[in-house]
């Protein structure tokens, strides 16, 4: 991975199981690199949509270019993900499984382009979410009370 990464959603481990992540590049427009560049990304609400034999990354928020033109691009248009074929049919017959989604996880540079992390995720219900912080926290606990003893 080349330099820090440029976007990342840490929502994503609190609402989802993550079953499998995939790395997918990206169809982007010149100004939506540069903004990617200055780390202007939201991942928050975008999801994964499998339409026509294609992945298509929604509602993924990358602000207009700050030194961009008249020709600067729309900050939520749908962008295309690009994966290997047999990655694609794989996703495909998964993601029509009932209760299965595609997530973003990340943003990041790979010898200078940009690629997305997509995650197959199931979402959490609310038992599990408690479940989840439960754990944190006693893990939490358990290495404060290590660190007090040494």
């Amino acid at each position: 991975m080349e330099g820090k990464t440029a976007s990342l959603n840490r929502q994503v481990f609190h609402h989802y199981h993550i079953l499998e992540t995939y790395e997918a590049g990206m169809v982007l427009q010149g100004t939506e690199v540069k903004s990617i560049r200055e780390g202007k990304v939201n991942l928050k609400d975008s999801y994964g949509l499998v339409k026509n034999g294609e992945i298509w990354l929604l509602n993924c928020h990358i602000s207009p270019y700050s030194h961009g033109n008249r020709m600067n691009h729309d900050p939520l248009r749908t962008r295309k993900l690009l994966l290997h074929r047999s990655e694609l049919r794989k996703l495909i017959g998964r993601t029509t499984e009932k209760g299965l989604t595609l997530v973003p996880i990340k943003i990041y540079f790979h010898n200078g382009r940009a690629k997305c992390e997509i995650a197959l995720a199931k979402g959490k219900k609310l038992f599990d979410k408690r479940e989840t912080e439960k754990r944190k926290t006693a893990d939490k606990e358990a290495r404060q009370a290590v660190k007090e003893r040494r």
